[in-house]
């Protein structure tokens, strides 16, 4: 059994195909970071988990995930909550965590059409994970919205950044550790119809993204 944190702002319409594609042994856990419009109850008619964090950001919902995750199940997954990647492929990124092959599998996007990644928020994505390659030595080539690990080793790493930089200041302090790393390629699809990202939607949620990566990276 493997828990999968699903991060979640005002995702209802995304959630019914996302929950329902959920593979067998990969138990849905629905952080609610004030959302609007009934994503929880949507949750729970579809047997996912939920519980409601009130501190706003991204690092704040993950991480309340993964501390109501269940510590024996083992592999902890965390995915982007939007109908953006097949939640079949947790499978695929799980598995080298499994074997005992990484303490670290990283989802790395591959777009299955022509603009389901904006071009600012690719070049913004790329540059971040060049810096990581550079300085830290990491196989990244993309900062992840979809990861695995196990429960225990991501707390003990003790993160704090509770904003968008959470997935960085992760990638860094995993480089820091030297846990062995894997990357491994998923489709990227684009969001459920009615949604709409927080980061890469607008050029503004993007570049307060950078920001806040950007803080991460001048600690």
């Amino acid at each position: 059994m493997s828990d999968v944190v699903l991060p979640c702002r005002d995702e209802a319409r995304a959630l019914p195909g996302l929950l329902s594609g959920m593979p067998r042994g990969y138990r849905p856990i629905v952080v609610d970071n004030g959302s609007t419009d009934g994503t929880a109850e949507v949750a729970r008619a579809y047997g996912a988990v939920v519980i409601a964090v009130a501190e706003p950001g991204y690092g704040a919902a993950v991480h309340a995930g993964i501390v109501a995750a269940d510590p024996d199940d083992g592999v902890v997954c965390v995915m982007d909550a939007d109908g953006s990647f097949d939640p079949a492929q947790l499978v695929r990124v799980a598995g080298p965590v499994r074997r005992g092959e990484a303490r670290l599998a990283v989802g790395r996007r591959r777009p299955v059409a022509r603009g389901v990644w904006p071009a600012h928020a690719r070049m913004a994505n790329a540059a971040l994970a060049w810096r990581l390659r550079r300085t830290a030595g990491l196989p990244v080539h993309d900062i992840g919205a979809m990861r695995a690990f196990r429960r225990d080793d991501l707390l003990a790493l003790d993160l704090r950044d509770r904003r968008f930089g959470y997935p960085l200041e992760l990638l860094i302090a995993v480089g820091r550790a030297g846990w062995p790393v894997v990357e491994v390629d998923v489709d990227y699809h684009d969001r459920a119809a009615g949604t709409r990202s927080k980061v890469t939607g607008t050029v503004r949620g993007t570049v307060r993204a950078v920001r806040d990566m950007s803080a991460v990276l001048a600690r």
